[in-house]
């Protein structure tokens, strides 16, 4: 029968022989000082607080340990953590030490610069502002951009008191009319100029343009003035031509469609210059009335 103390005995000169080859190996490589810039993480940021500015992002440090070891960092092993948990609103200093950096095993931190960091914070504030779309392109030949609407309308957002104070709109991604004759809905997102500030819910917008036909011009002659305000009068011109401004569809109206009158009332007889008023159809403005002034003989 074996003795106890000799069970296993290759396994264990085995790990003898591999700890005294990795021994070898390690005290083998050179111990090596490198510069590397790596990023910089904040932590623990009091609720309703908002940092201010542009707080540096990355700081530099000079690490120390085997080569093999510094060989085989890979990026985001190496960061920069910056507690926060005492801050308060306006300019504060942060103390940064080789404490503060979270490196892998083996590899030490002998210097951090800079050694400070200052950061401004600001007490976090909310507000609703309206969506304004954005629009971008040319509808087609004859046709123009009428009335745009988001769903939403307003959103929520929140940052810095003083950035939040001063933003008065959100935008969204512009919506393309090139070429359009119609209405155009789209579902595009929404955000906000200032960095500072953010949704409070990120969301999109659905983002309805109304494409519309240009008005067009055009001149109805031959419209009969009549005499408002009673009596026996005499006009002359007794028609008159109207310029007018429209939708394209208006164009088959007929004269029958308008009213040009003179207001005679309370007129005693007599010779009179009075102005012409024309009443067009629904969706057509006046432009000029030709002549615009005619004269009434009141007997």
């Amino acid at each position: 029968m074996a003795y106890p103390g000799f069970r296993h005995i290759g396994l264990k000169f085995l790990s003898i022989v591999l700890a005294a080859l990795i021994w070898l190996l390690v005290s083998g490589e050179q111990i090596v000082e490198r510069a590397l810039r790596i990023p910089l993480e904040f932590t623990n940021l009091p609720a309703r607080l908002e940092l201010v500015g542009d707080p540096p992002t990355v700081v530099d440090v000079r690490v120390r340990g085997s080569s093999g070891a510094l060989s085989r960092v890979a990026t985001g092993e190496l960061v920069a953590v910056l507690d926060l948990r005492t801050a308060r609103p306006g300019q504060r200093l942060f103390p940064l030490t080789g404490a503060d950096v979270r490196a892998p095993f083996g590899i030490d931190v002998v210097q951090i610069a800079p050694s400070s960091v200052s950061i401004a914070f600001e007490p976090a504030a909310t507000k609703i502002v309206p969506v304004v779309p954005g629009v971008e392109g040319e509808p087609g030949d004859g046709y123009l951009v009428g009335t745009v609407m988001a769903d939403p309308a307003t959103v929520e957002v929140v940052g810095p008191s003083s950035a939040v104070a001063r933003l008065t709109a959100a935008m969204t991604e512009s919506v393309s009319v090139a070429g359009a004759t119609g209405p155009v809905t789209e579902s595009v997102n929404i955000g906000v100029a200032d960095p500072s500030v953010r949704l409070q819910s990120p969301t999109s917008a659905q983002v309805t343009v109304n494409v519309t036909a240009a008005p067009v011009e055009w001149a109805t002659a031959g419209i009969p003035v009549r005499a408002r305000g009673g009596g026996s009068a005499e006009i002359l011109p007794g028609e008159v031509t109207v310029f007018v401004r429209g939708p394209r569809e208006s164009r088959s109206s007929t004269i029958q469609d308008f009213e040009a009158s003179v207001d005679t009332q309370g007129l005693q007889a007599g010779l009179f210059q009075l102005p012409v008023r024309v009443t067009p159809p629904a969706r057509v403005g006046v432009i000029r009335v030709e002549p615009p002034v005619v004269r009434v003989r009141i007997r």
